[in-house]
């Protein structure tokens, strides 16, 4: 019986000790920043950055999608280059990030581009200005793309300014640059169920479920979606410009797979 109870409170310490290392683990992960949260604690950034970064929630964005160090991203269409800059941050010198634009985006953002890459400023981040027929991204060189809050451009057009793209040979470059089993980050504003990609003209919104059938007839599959942007205040009536509106849009966000 002795014996017994000798084993008995051995147990009984050991399990307490592992309790206690468990509480002690977990009190050290939740005090040490996140790959994702020293990225936007990176000194330099603008104020309106930072406040993007809340509202926005980045870190949750970026970790849901599994960025990480090394990796070989495009953001594209992505204008000033947010999430190049972050995402520079985000895959280290051993990475690479490409900001792909075509020349309409590049003219909307050049204000912010010359502001953010100014004397040199991310060097890192690779700049390019690509027709809409010839992005130039190779085959197989990445590991993950994103379009945020600029997919449903594909659908959108101003004869002037933004002639239409042919998103279906748009989606096979970005598919083709991909490589097997890598990701593609969507983020857009919603629009009504079963609108399609009607309201790409009239509110700068697309209707989630047209992107994934969109997106899954071109060598993508929804491996998961995200609820951390959704505004159910948002009635998808409203132009995503629209002051009662703009930056709280419901964002729908997606990340697909590539075949």
């Amino acid at each position: 019986m002795t014996k017994n109870r000798y084993a008995a409170g051995a147990r009984g310490a050991l399990a307490g000790l592992l309790v206690l290392l468990g509480a002690a683990a977990a009190v050290a992960t939740a005090a040490t920043p996140s790959l994702y949260e020293r990225a936007l604690a990176t000194a330099g950034r603008s104020a309106e950055d930072q406040a993007r970064d809340a509202r926005d929630r980045t870190a949750e964005l970026y970790a849901f999608a599994g960025f990480r160090r090394g990796m070989r991203i495009a953001d594209i269409f992505g204008g000033g280059g947010y999430h190049s800059e972050l995402l520079s941050y985000v895959v280290g010198p051993g990475g690479r990030v490409l900001l792909v634009n075509n020349p309409p985006y590049a003219s909307y953002a050049a204000e912010d581009q010359a502001v953010r890459f100014k004397d040199g400023r991310l060097a890192a981040v690779e700049r390019r200005v690509v027709p809409n027929t010839a992005l130039g991204l190779g085959r197989a060189r990445l590991d993950a793309a994103l379009f945020v809050m600029s997919y449903h451009d594909l659908y959108w057009q101003d004869e002037k300014n933004f002639p239409r793209v042919d998103a279906g040979q748009f989606l096979e470059q970005v598919r083709a640059a991909i490589r097997p089993g890598g990701h593609l980050l969507i983020v857009d504003h919603a629009a009504a169920a079963g609108s399609g990609s009607t309201p790409a003209q009239t509110l700068h919104r697309i209707d989630e479920q047209y992107a994934k059938h969109d997106l899954e007839s071109h060598g993508f599959r929804l491996e998961k979606s995200w609820d951390g942007l959704r505004n159910p205040a948002d009635d998808h009536s409203k132009a995503v410009f629209d002051p009662a509106i703009r930056g709280h849009t419901d964002r729908f966000v997606q990340l697909y797979r590539r075949l």
